[in-house]
Parts: C-alpha cells; sequence; structure tokens
C-alpha cells in the first residue's frame, strides 16, 4: 500500500519542502532595488565591510546588511557583492596608465588655473594623479576677468607657462575677446587659454552619468545654478545649498567617461602645454 504522505515526515529537509530558493543578485553599481521591510528604494552606490549604500532619487543615502530582504522589480533577492575584478595594468581616472610608488614631484613653476572651486575639484578628482606625477599645480582664478592682472604680477616665461581653463568659451563672448586680447599680448606665447562651450563647468558631467537624459534649460535672466538645483529639486537659498549639489553631481563622476569630451581634450592640451620642455 502507498503511503501518501511519505514514509517520515521528520526527515532532514521537511522544513524546505516547497519552500521556492531565492536567487542572489550581484550588487553592482546603479542596480536599483527596494528595502522589503520599509520600502526604501534607491541605486547601489557602493558595496563594502558586508553593507551596501543605497540611494535614492532624492539623493538620499543609507547603509543595509548584505543578503536577503531586497526587492529587484518587485521579486525577492539575495544581494551579493561583487566578485574581486582580475588585476591589471591600473589606470588613473583620467585613463592614463598608474606609475606604481611614484611619490608627487616638486611644483613645476608652471601651473594651471581654472575659473572656480568647483572647476579645480573636478581637474582634480579625474587627473589629480597625473598632475601630481608631472608637478603641475591647479589654482582658480574666481573669474578670467582677472588674468590680466595675475600675469603684470607673475609674468609667464618658457619656463613658467600658465594654461588657463575657461568656462563658456565661445565665439563673441567676454571669455573669448579676454583671451584673444591676452594671445596677442606680450605674454602670449607662454600662456594658453582654452575652453568649453557650457555656461558652467556643472554641465561638463555627462547626463548620463546623473541619470538624466538632458541637462535642464534655465531662462535666461535666472541664476543658471539655481535654476539647476530648483529642477532637480535641491534646496538652492544659500551658498552651502549650492555647495551640497555640486557634490551630489561631483560624487557621480568616477572617470573621464563620465566628461564631456570638450572638456577631457581641453584639460590633456594644458597639461601637455605646461609640461613641454623650454626650448619647444
Amino acid at each position: 500500500m502507498d503511503d501518501r504522505y511519505g514514509s517520515d515526515v521528520l526527515a532532514a529537509g521537511w522544513r524546505e519542502r516547497g519552500v521556492r530558493p531565492v536567487p542572489e543578485v550581484v550588487a553592482d553599481a546603479d542596480l536599483v532595488v527596494e528595502v522589503a521591510a520599509d520600502g526604501f528604494c534607491g541605486a547601489v552606490t557602493k558595496v563594502q565591510a558586508g553593507a551596501v549604500e543605497l540611494e535614492d532619487w532624492k539623493g538620499r543615502r543609507r547603509l543595509f546588511p548584505l543578503g536577503g530582504g531586497f526587492l529587484v522589480e518587485g521579486r525577492p533577492v539575495r544581494l551579493v557583492p561583487p566578485k574581486a575584478a582580475v588585476q591589471g595594468p591600473r589606470r588613473t581616472a583620467s585613463g592614463s596608465f598608474a606609475v606604481a610608488d611614484q611619490r608627487a614631484r616638486v611644483a613645476l613653476p608652471s601651473r594651471i588655473f581654472v575659473e572656480g572651486k568647483h572647476d579645480a575639484e573636478l581637474v582634480e578628482k579625474v587627473w589629480g594623479a597625473d598632475l601630481r606625477v608631472e608637478g603641475v599645480a591647479v589654482e582658480f582664478l574666481q573669474g578670467i576677468d582677472l588674468l590680466d592682472e595675475l600675469l603684470a604680477a607673475e609674468p609667464p616665461s618658457a619656463t613658467r607657462r600658465y594654461g588657463v581653463l575657461v568656462d563658456h568659451l565661445v565665439p563673441e563672448s567676454k571669455e573669448s575677446r579676454i583671451a584673444d586680447a591676452v594671445a596677442r599680448g606680450p605674454h602670449g606665447r607662454h600662456v594658453r587659454i582654452v575652453g568649453h562651450p557650457f555656461v558652467d563647468v556643472w554641465q561638463c558631467v555627462t547626463p548620463r552619468a546623473l541619470g538624466i537624459a538632458k541637462w535642464p534649460e534655465i531662462p535666461r535672466g535666472t541664476d543658471w545654478k539655481t535654476g539647476i538645483c530648483r529642477a532637480f529639486g535641491w534646496p538652492y537659498e544659500t551658498p552651502a545649498d549650492t555647495g551640497l549639489a555640486w557634490q551630489r553631481i561631483l560624487s557621480k563622476v568616477t572617470t573621464f567617461r563620465d566628461l564631456e569630451p570638450a572638456l577631457i581634450g581641453r584639460v590633456e592640451e594644458l597639461i601637455d602645454f605646461v609640461t613641454e620642455p623650454a626650448g619647444r
């Protein structure tokens, strides 16, 4: 006679019978997951020390232990850490091969100037390792209007070249007129002024890196950074709000691939110019 209930109801594994296993999903960057316990939903930003960090659409970040308790597209999953990548020749954020055990050189007299703090932070994040190897310092001008004053106080020379990165360098703009005047002046040979076409260096970060289709269009007469913060739903009333907005944007930049080619080429051009041997 057949035993419809089985021969041993207390055999090992009886609790798991009929239970569907929860699939494991690798917690890769930008994977969108939901926390089953409280409904918090965000994209994976990093995994470390057995925890995963999630960032929601408002920029809020929270840490959760890896494992179960997550949903992907409404289905339960167990998050597991990504496998360690096979180690090959390491590259810097700019795409250059990293130089192992290379100490920073003493800063050269030549240097690169940018228009503001945000520009300097972006250049440092992507090209900082390269610049330290070359011994090139990056300083900010607080506006190209102050360039003439700088050139008069500390004139450039064949051994002290100045590279200048300018926002919104387009034909007929104030910036282009100043650049043309410097090029024709007594210091033109030892100064290279280049720029990108965007209103602000913020726009040099690609929309893809920010997870948006395109940068919002800000009406004329509206402060550009204020308009951007409003469009994203971020606070904008104080300089601290603007600084926090920039840090959110900067945090999305990990390599040169997160930047527009119009900026990448110009920075590389300046590095080549200020590190070119004297007499060439």
